[in-house]
This record gives structure tokens, sequence and C-alpha cells, in this order.
């Protein structure tokens, strides 16, 4: 009886519209993986073990994800120590024999049993470890050392990917940083500089940092003519692929598709585009609009900073990752390896996803200081 009663508790409490639409979409995922595969859209050869492999890993990380919710999310957090290490040294071992390069970036590790993007995880791994370290300053947060303190939290990770030459997560760990520190209140004393000093910075970037492969993602931005087999095809490509299914699409076994450059990972939005049209590209962005709205729903009514802040976390990897992705898919954006969440291939990438999902549950599970999983009221 009380099992029973812990797992009504447990269902009543689940953010059941997060889960489902998170799930509508990992669904489709596979679907299109399927239609990939079977309609030879893609222009690298791909076998069954691609939608194999995604519903699979799905499956396992709706599992996780339950799971995480219902712990306690502080429980969690304490656990740091422990993962925290691993998830920097898997992110340092790409620069090793483990490593896997794969056209300019060098993100990826080889295990022999599994191949995994270590910067994946460091993503949910920064959101809970900052998540913890700006709840522990609290209203202290605008005092010079403390703010000197999260911008060196920040670094690490951020200057870990960049040395991989995945500038694509480098730029979601530092929205990540921005969006959470703004949610925690941070003085417009230091936000009015760094708006001033951005154009300087950036100027700085183009002209001393970035190579002149970087320049060119921008530069086909404008004329895709600069580099028509390289870098500028791929967004070409795509945006032919996006208007050839029109209204309402070509469905998902047809003929006459387009082939589009990775069109299982990156571009796959592309694919939504030609399989569902106009229509089913807006009913995808509405879902992907909406969990990020429900999970800032979720922080609002988080019991504590810390519940409230992974949420915050959570949200900005999951927007920030979207908006690129379908910013590149658009040509509005540079082409920068940024995968569309959800739909994207990628086994890393959906665990990560599901974690920080199952972090944004338990929150909302463990919004109310009596209540936990396994709650005995005679105790």
């Amino acid at each position: 009886m009380k099992i029973l009663n812990a797992f009504t508790a447990y269902f009543k409490k689940l953010d059941k519209m997060l889960f489902l639409f998170s799930a509508a979409l990992s669904v489709l995922s596979v679907v299109l993986l399927h239609s990939i595969v079977a309609n030879g859209v893609s222009t690298v050869t791909v076998t069954s073990s691609l939608y194999r492999n995604q519903a699979l890993i799905t499956a396992a990380a709706w599992v996780m994800a339950l799971i995480l919710c219902a712990i306690d999310y502080h429980k969690v957090i304490k656990l740091w120590v422990l993962y925290a290490p691993v998830a920097i040294v898997l992110s340092l071992l790409v620069f090793t024999k483990l490593g896997i390069e794969v056209a300019e970036d060098r993100a990826w590790i080889d295990l022999g049993f599994i191949t995994l993007q270590p910067s994946e995880l460091l993503k949910i791994t920064f959101i809970t470890t900052f998540a913890l370290h700006l709840s522990k300053v609290g209203d202290r947060i605008n005092n010079i050392g403390h703010v000197l303190l999260l911008i060196l939290h920040a670094a690490l990770p951020t200057l870990i990917v960049v040395a991989q030459g995945d500038d694509g997560t480098a730029c979601v760990f530092i929205m990540i940083f921005v969006i959470m520190m703004y949610s925690a209140v941070i003085s417009w004393l230091y936000i009015f500089p760094c708006i001033i000093a951005l154009p300087v910075g950036l100027w700085f970037v183009w002209e001393h940092v970035m190579k002149d492969f970087q320049k060119m993602r921008f530069r086909v931005l404008f004329d895709d003519e600069l580099d028509p087999l390289g870098i500028g095809y791929h967004q070409r490509v795509s945006k032919l692929a996006l208007g050839s299914g029109q209204i309402f699409g070509k469905g998902l076994y047809g003929t006459d598709y387009v082939k589009v450059p990775e069109a299982a990972n990156d571009f796959i939005f592309s694919y939504v585009g030609q399989c569902f049209g106009f229509v089913g590209c807006i009913a995808v962005i509405a879902v992907l609009l909406f969990i990020s709205l429900k999970i800032l729903v979720d922080s609002r009514v988080a019991r504590d900073p810390l519940g409230k802040l992974i949420c915050i976390g959570v949200f900005a990897m999951i927007i920030t990752h979207s908006i690129l992705n379908l910013g590149m898919v658009f040509g509005m954006l540079p082409v920068i390896g940024v995968p569309l969440p959800y739909l994207s291939q990628g086994g890393t990438s959906v665990l990560a996803v599901y974690i920080g999902i199952g972090l944004v549950m338990s929150t909302a599970s463990h919004n109310e200081k009596q209540y936990k999983m396994f709650y005995d009221p005679d105790k």
C-alpha cells in the first residue's frame, strides 16, 4: 500500500506536460531518422543502426529522466564532487589518442564500446555546479571577488571546448553563463561595461583570434557563392531542401527529396521542412518553445534559488541550441555544429538533454519542503 501511495504521489507531482512534449519530439526524431535511411536522403552512407541506436538511447534517457525526477535535486547536486571531475577528465581525453577529429573539431572520444561527446556531459555538469555556486553566493553576487570567481568557473569548461575547436558548444556555454548570471540578478554596473566593450571585443576576436575558415562561415551568410562547394554549400542546399516541402510537405516516405549534408544531425530541421512543410516546421518550433517556456514556469515555482537556477540553466541550454541550430538551417547564422535538441541524431546530446529535463522535473516534484518521493507521513 505504501508503495502504491508513493507512486501515486510521484505521478501526481510529475511534470507530465514537460515530459510528454519532450518525448513526442524524441519519437519524431526516430521516425525522421528511419525515413532518412529508407529514402536515402543523407549524403553519407547510413544504415538501420542510425534510428535503432537513437531509439535505444532515447528509451534509456527517458528512464534516467524519470528516475532523476524521483530524487530530490539537492541530493544529486551534492554529488558534484564525483561527476564533475569525471566530466572534466572525459573532456580532456579528446586531446589523447582516444580523441576523434571530425572536420575542424576534436570533440569526441572512442572508448571502444561507445563513442562519446564529453562536452555535452560537461554542459550539464556546468549547469549544476554553476547553479550551486550562484545559490551559495546569493545576495553577495555583486561583490567583485565573487564575480571574478564566477567568471573563472565558467571560463574553465568554455576554454576546454574552445581548445577542442567546438565553437558552437563554446557559444552555448557563454549563453548559459550570461542567462544564469542575469537570472541571479547581477548588477547593471557589470552589465553596462560589458555591453560597451562588446564591439571592441568582437573586433579583436575577428582580427586576432578567428581563423580564415571561421571568418568564411560568416562571409557566406551574405554571399554563399564565396565558397559554393564548401561552407556555403551546406546552407544553400539546406535552404533549398527546407523550401521544397512548401506548405504541407512531401510526407515521410515519398520521392524527389533533396539530399542534405548532415541531414540526420545538424540539418535535420531541413528534412522536417521537406517531410512536413511549413506547417510541420511551425509545429516543431512551437513544441520547442512550449518546452522552453514550461521550464521557465517551473523555475518560478522552485522552492529555492538552487532549483530556480537549475531550471534557468537547462532553459538556457535548450533555447540557445534551438536558436543557433535553426539560425544555421535558415542561413541566418554561421554553421558551427550545434544539434537541434531532441531531433538531431546523437546519443550523448540526447542523454544530456534528458538529464537536464529530469533535474527540472525534480525541482517541480520537490517544490514543497514536506514532499519526498518516498515520504512516510508516519515518521
